[in-house]
């Protein structure tokens, strides 16, 4: 009787624990705090970091599209006031759940005015790489600051 009550006390715990996630081999443990803010998944759908840093990267043009659960972010198209002969309209996706490089896809379009028409111009690869990095450094200080604090 009495190695029956212990027998059942062990397995109790034991059942107890694994249903934790303790005994599990580390496949079901609990995420670290590091972890959560590596891929944080709001109801938008997409990384949360790097769907704000995109909007505040964003900020200076007027938004055409926004489809948060797509994780899709259009501008509509701007010329900056000190060159307004030029125009650039972008697209940015998100492509992934986690904050990560290739999670990020930026595509630009870019205009200039002649005789009072637009035509079409070409974009420098140079130029999509430098907003993507803008924006990544972005989403990391985003996290960064959401970790430590």
């Amino acid at each position: 009787m009495v190695r029956f009550s212990r027998v059942s006390v062990v397995l109790m715990v034991a059942l107890t624990l694994s249903a934790c996630g303790m005994l599990s081999g580390g496949k079901n443990k609990r995420p670290r705090a590091v972890d959560l803010a590596a891929s944080k998944v709001t109801s938008i759908g997409v990384n949360s970091y790097l769907w704000q840093a995109t909007l505040d990267t964003l900020s200076f043009a007027p938004l055409a599209q926004v489809d948060s659960s797509g994780g899709v972010i259009v501008t509509d198209w701007y010329a900056n006031p000190s060159n307004p002969s030029d125009r650039v309209k972008l697209t940015v996706s998100i492509l992934d759940r986690d904050l990560r490089a290739d999670a990020l896809r930026v595509a630009a379009s870019r205009q200039v005015l002649e005789n009072g028409q637009w035509v079409a111009a070409p974009v420098t690869a140079a130029t999509v790489q430098r907003l993507e990095e803008i924006i990544l450094t972005r989403a990391r200080d985003l996290r960064r600051n959401a970790v430590a604090g």
